[in-house]
């Protein structure tokens, strides 16, 4: 059973104990059309990758599955997938929107990173280039 077939038989198990009067087939799993979001770490609602080592340190993910995660939290097998199930009814997909320098400052801090760390993470986000901020 690849990853992804893993994540539509757990959402089939966990949707209806989160919605019970959501009463989903296969192919509606598949689709997901079931009520809720399931925002994932790189997309636009939660772009750092590396809080994925975060859930995967308090799930014991590793050892539970042999999923494990690269040096660029990619993970392996590349079949894999994750996210968070939010199933309330009036969840909604968002997205970060441009960060701007004091708020990448802000992010190293309370992660404990350098700013050209947080910025190497958050680099699609950046509403400015660190080189020519360095560069004035």
């Amino acid at each position: 059973m690849c990853s992804s077939d893993l994540v539509q038989l757990l959402v089939g198990r966990v949707c209806p104990k989160l919605a019970p009067d959501e009463k989903l087939d296969n192919q509606a799993l598949i689709a997901e059309s079931y009520r809720g979001i399931r925002p994932a770490p790189g997309y636009p609602a939660q772009p750092d990758h590396t809080e994925k080592a975060t859930l995967f340190e308090l799930l014991g993910a590793e050892e539970r599955t042999g999923v494990s995660l690269t040096e660029s939290y990619a993970m392996w097998p590349a079949s894999s997938v994750s996210g968070l199930y939010f199933a309330h009814p009036e969840s909604r997909y968002f997205g970060v929107g441009k960060i701007e320098r004091d708020q990448a400052e802000d992010y190293a801090r309370r992660k404990g990173w350098s700013l050209a760390e947080a910025e190497r993470w958050l680099a699609p986000q950046l509403n400015y280039n660190p080189r020519e901020v360095q560069a004035a």
